[in-house]
């Protein structure tokens, strides 16, 4: 297929999924002069998207497996309302899935990992001003710095160690804070905390949702397309996909992005492709009226918890749960984060406060798969990078539309190849 004018560079390219990952995607392919249709059963910034905790998280180069994490882990797992929980009934599923992190937290994995993930961090900022200026969304992004504090001395030993020293290998700017310098940041904080790391190149969206939105008129506005349709299933030639199958139609394919979060793993193995994702639930509250105020993101490093002042109040997040795509939600994971915040913040009000539950789509390595697919070199792959959705999803877009267009990529995307997990 090609485009109106004949033209065979200018290919039509489906991405699916709307979240931010997709948008972006879209909106680099469009900025290539693709026609580019995007399909998602949900409006733009719906899903993971709309939940997160705003903070573009350059720094974060720490991978979510290491030996410290994993010490901790079987005792995390026995607490149901606990940062890291497991539902029993969903162990066989995910077993796998634990397998190979349990290999990644290995420190022969550690600094490659780490390595990774600040290339793509590196980039992360540069890439969006194209799409923010072109988009007005400069006044959603700010650069405000983020706190990461500690009530316990051991645990902030410990973080020292490993958290903070990577990201100081990697050239991360890091500032270590007395008890005075954290009052002066942020004086609403509880007095018991008196460690503190200050990361201040690190940017904050104000409201990640409207964020998802903006980009995406602005691709509607150049002529993008946005169909609001389940995917089924594809028709497969001997080339790759014909047709993408929807509750509703069928759409013929030329290009395929497959950028659908944590859904993106059924739909992977349909394309020939078994990728081990999984997700990890997240849980936030949104206080409309806090009684307190933050100049910056803070994550409590000891506790859990991250407290981001966003738009419309504070938002108070956390958590990783296993328990499928399909599980209801616990939402008393959500009230013990709660409780956790007012310890933080002993002034906090939470009256009237709403809760949330998203899927971020995780890989056991902490790495995203952002690659042409090993099976058709038709299909291109954007999708699991937990936590760091929103701060690689430009980046993302950018380099899968390198990668179209037969160009030179901005880093090198052998790290986050499809074929890396040696199944197909």
């Amino acid at each position: 297929m090609v485009d109106a004018e004949g033209d065979p560079s200018r290919r039509h390219v489906t991405v699916i999924g709307a979240g931010i990952i997709g948008i972006c995607c879209a909106l680099y392919l469009q900025h290539d002069g693709h026609p580019v249709t995007v399909i998602d059963w949900q409006a733009p910034g719906e899903g993971c998207s709309k939940g997160n905790m705003g903070i573009f998280a350059i720094d974060h180069c720490v991978p979510n497996a290491t030996p410290d994490i994993l010490a901790e882990v079987p005792g995390m797992l026995f607490d149901p309302l606990g940062p890291l929980t497991l539902r029993w009934s969903y162990l066989p599923s995910i077993a796998p899935w634990l397998l190979r992190f349990v290999r990644a937290s290995f420190r022969d994995r550690i600094e490659p990992i780490s390595v990774a993930l600040h290339r793509m961090n590196s980039h992360a900022m540069e890439a969006y001003q194209p799409l923010i200026q072109r988009a007005g969304a400069a006044g959603m992004v700010r650069k405000s710095g983020w706190l990461m504090v500690y009530e316990s001395a051991s645990a902030f030993e410990k973080a020292k160690r490993i958290k903070i020293g990577l990201r100081q290998r990697r050239g991360v700017r890091v500032e270590i804070l007395d008890v005075g310098s954290l009052r002066e940041h942020e004086p609403a904080l509880n007095p018991k905390i008196e460690h503190g790391v200050l990361f201040p190149d690190v940017a904050q969206c104000t409201d990640p949702h409207r964020f998802v939105s903006v980009l995406a008129e602005d691709f509607l506005r150049n002529g993008g397309g946005i169909l609001k349709e389940r995917v089924t299933g594809f028709t497969l030639g001997e080339r790759g996909p014909k047709e993408v199958r929807t509750d509703s139609a069928s759409h013929e394919v030329d290009l395929l992005v497959l950028a659908a979060g944590a859904y993106s793993r059924e739909m992977a193995k349909q394309l020939g492709s078994k990728i081990p994702l999984d997700t990890e639930r997240g849980y936030h509250n949104m206080l409309p009226d806090p009684n307190v105020q933050l100049g910056m993101p803070v994550v409590s490093g000891d506790l859990h918890c991250a407290i981001t002042p966003m738009e419309g109040g504070l938002r108070v997040g956390g958590s990783v749960e296993f328990a499928g795509l399909h599980a209801p939600p616990n939402y008393a994971r959500a009230d013990k984060l709660l409780t956790v915040a007012r310890r933080i913040l002993p002034g906090l009000n939470d009256s009237g406060a709403s809760q949330w539950m998203g899927c971020r789509p995780s890989l056991p390595d902490s790495l995203p798969v952002i690659s042409r697919s090993p099976c058709y070199s038709s299909v291109y792959f954007a999708f699991g990078h937990g936590q760091l959705g929103l701060t690689n999803a430009a980046v993302t877009g950018k380099l899968i539309a390198e990668m179209v267009a037969g160009r030179d990529t901005t880093i090198d995307v052998t790290p986050y190849g499809a074929d890396r997990f040696w199944l197909t």
